[in-house]
């Protein structure tokens, strides 16, 4: 399987600006630029915060994917992925992701957070990031 996205750049680094596209058109000729990228109040996206939206979407899927094969259907669980970016290095120092979750019948704190651990190290997005990823849980 392979998952492909298409990125488009017009003009020099800060006056410039592109589009991120997907095939699956969530992402359809995207709004990027330097503006978008290190002025919050832009609108637009930026690849950490992509990242961070998939760090997000794989963990949580992946906590699913554990308790299924335990046979427990999760309730409602929230995953909130926060990228450290170091502007003056000009790299990712990390990830945290603060993980909320409705309580499940039979389900205990320390056998959720044992998930949760699980799914940290073993979602794909994870596997695939050279950072160190910390996670807070909040189970009630």
């Amino acid at each position: 399987m392979k998952r492909t996205a298409k990125a488009h750049w017009k003009g020099n680094l800060k006056e410039g600006k592109g589009e991120i596209s997907t095939p699956s058109s969530i992402l359809n000729q995207t709004n990027y630029s330097f503006k978008t990228r290190f002025d919050p109040g832009v609108v637009g996206t930026n690849p950490e915060e992509l990242i961070a939206a998939a760090h997000a979407g794989c963990f949580t899927m992946a906590i699913s994917a554990a308790l299924t094969q335990a046979g427990i259907t999760a309730n409602d669980i929230e995953t909130e992925a926060i990228l450290d970016l170091d502007l003056v290095g000009l790299k990712i120092d990390g990830i945290h992701l603060d993980v909320k979750a409705a309580v499940i019948d039979g389900v205990s704190e320390e056998k959720f957070k044992e998930v949760a651990e699980g799914a940290k190290s073993g979602c794909i997005v994870s596997k695939a990031l050279n950072v160190p990823i910390t996670l807070s849980v909040t189970y009630k």
